[in-house]
C-alpha cells in the first residue's frame, strides 16, 4: 500500500508540472516548491530550535493563528516554521510577521518528507484541522517528534473509518494528542483505539474574538457608509450576486451595499458592476471620489473584508448556493452583526448552530432574501437581537487555544 501511495504522489507530481504550463494557480503550486529546500538551508541552522505548523490553506492558517501566536510567546527562543499546501494560502500570507519562515510544503514523497524534516528538525509539529500526509507522519513517528492535531474534525465517511482504511489509520499513530472540535469527532477517534483525545473546541473562535480588540478602522468605508444602514456582502459567488443584485436594484429605502466578491478577476468585477443600476464605485477607482455619493461599493481587492464587517448593520455571507458551501460566518458574527446565508451550510458546525439559535438566517430564493433583508432593515429590535445572538455565540465558544496550551508542556 505504501508503494502505491508513493507511486500516486510521483504521478501527481509529474502531471502537475504539465498542467502548470497552462494553469496559473498550478504554476504557483509547482514553482513555489522549487526553492523550499534551499530556503530552509539558508534560514535554519542546525543549532536552531524550531516549531513547525502546517496549514492547508488560508482558512486553516487563520484558524491556527491564535495557537501560533501563543506558542511563539511560550517558546520565544524557537523559530516558527509555517507551511501551506495551497497557493491561496501561501500567496496571501507569505509575508506574515508571526512566522520566521513561511513556505510551501513539498509534496508528500518519502524523499521530500525525510529531507524537509531533517532541515527543519522541529521540536514540535502542529497540523491544523486536517491534511494527514502519510510520509510526513511516518517520519515524525519514526523520529519520536511530538505531533499535534489542532481544531481537528473527523467524520464517519473519512478513510480512517472504512474497513479498507488501515493504512491511513496507522498514520494517526504519529499524533501525540488530538485536539478536536466536538464530542462526535472525539468518539470517532476513540473508536480507533486512541486515548489522547481532547475536545478543545475550534480555535477560530479565539481568532475572531481577538479581532474585535484590534483597530478595525477604515476611513474610506466610514466615508462611504455616511451613517446610512449598510449591508456587507462578503465572499459572494455569481449565484449569490444574481439574487442580491435584483434586490439592490429594486430596494426603495435608503440603504448602502458593500460587495466583496470571492473572485476579483477584472472581467467578473466589471460584469457585476454592469448588473447594478444603483450608483456604484470600485475600490480600485475610489481615489478623488466623494464616497458618500455612492450607493454600492465594490471591493476589488483582498485582505480587508474582516475590517469591513465591523461597519455592517447586516451581513450576507456567500458560498451557500454552491460547493463546498458557505464561507466564514464567524467574522461578521464577532462584530454582533445578523447574518444571512444560502442553503448549503450542513458541513459547517458554526453555521448549523447559529441558524438554530436564529442569529443567522438561511434563505432559499430571491423572495426569502427580500423578506429577510426588509425585516432586518426595518426592525431595529430584531436586527439587534440577532446581532447579539451572534456576538454571544463567539464569546461562549472561545477558549480552545488555552486548552491546547495548557496541555502542551
Amino acid at each position: 500500500m505504501h508503494f502505491l501511495y508513493n507511486l500516486t504522489i510521483a504521478i501527481a507530481e509529474f502531471l502537475l508540472k504539465i498542467i502548470a504550463l497552462f494553469n496559473a494557480k498550478i504554476n504557483l503550486f509547482v514553482s513555489g516548491r522549487k526553492t523550499v529546500f534551499d530556503t530552509l538551508s539558508q534560514k535554519i541552522k542546525t543549532s536552531d530550535k524550531t516549531i513547525w505548523f502546517h496549514a492547508a490553506s488560508l482558512g486553516e492558517y487563520e484558524q491556527g493563528l491564535p495557537v501560533i501566536e501563543k506558542i511563539k510567546r511560550k517558546f520565544p527562543t524557537h523559530k516558527i516554521i509555517v507551511t501551506f499546501f495551497s497557493p491561496s494560502g501561501f500567496e496571501v500570507r507569505k509575508n506574515n510577521t508571526v512566522a520566521d519562515v513561511t513556505l510551501y510544503l513539498p509534496l508528500d514523497s518519502s524523499y521530500n518528507a525525510e529531507k524537509f524534516i531533517a532541515l527543519v528538525h522541529p521540536d514540535m509539529v502542529f497540523f491544523i484541522k486536517y491534511e494527514f500526509w502519510i510520509n510526513y507522519l511516518h517520519v515524525l513517528k519514526k523520529q519520536n517528534i511530538p505531533t499535534y492535531l489542532i481544531s481537528g474534525i473527523f467524520r464517519e465517511n473519512q478513510l480512517f473509518f472504512k474497513w479498507y482504511g488501515g493504512f491511513y489509520r496507522k498514520a494517526l499513530d504519529a499524533f501525540t494528542c488530538f485536539f478536536v472540535q466536538n464530542e462526535a469527532s472525539k468518539q470517532l477517534v476513540l473508536s480507533l483505539g486512541k486515548k489522547n483525545v481532547y475536545v478543545s473546541g475550534d480555535t477560530r473562535f479565539d481568532r475572531v474574538a481577538a479581532i474585535v480588540e484590534k483597530d478595525n478602522t477604515l476611513d474610506f468605508i466610514s466615508q462611504f457608509k455616511n451613517n446610512t444602514p449598510t449591508v456587507v456582502i462578503g465572499s459572494s459567488w455569481p449565484k449569490d450576486e444574481e439574487l442580491l443584485t435584483d434586490y439592490i436594484n429594486t430596494v426603495n429605502q435608503k440603504v448602502k451595499f458593500i460587495i466583496a466578491p470571492h473572485n476579483i478577476k477584472p472581467e467578473q468585477i466589471l460584469q457585476l458592476k454592469n448588473s447594478i443600476t444603483k450608483k456604484t464605485l470600485l475600490f480600485s477607482e475610489m481615489k478623488g471620489k466623494n464616497l458618500a455619493d455612492y450607493e454600492v461599493f465594490l471591493i476589488d481587492t483582498i485582505g480587508i473584508l474582516t475590517k469591513i464587517y465591523s461597519y455592517a448593520d447586516i451581513a450576507y455571507v456567500g458560498g451557500g448556493f454552491g460547493n463546498p458551501g458557505v464561507h466564514n460566518i464567524l467574522e461578521p458574527a464577532t462584530f454582533g452583526v445578523p447574518i444571512v446565508i444560502g442553503t448549503n451550510y450542513s458541513h459547517f458546525a458554526e453555521a448549523i448552530a447559529l441558524v438554530s439559535l436564529k442569529g443567522c438566517i438561511s434563505i432559499k430564493n430571491e423572495t426569502e432574501l427580500q423578506t429577510t433583508l426588509d425585516e432586518l432593515l426595518n426592525n431595529d429590535l430584531i436586527q439587534k437581537e440577532k446581532g447579539a445572538i451572534c456576538s454571544q455565540f463567539i464569546i461562549d465558544n472561545k477558549g480552545a487555544t488555552d486548552i491546547i496550551l495548557d496541555t502542551i508542556k
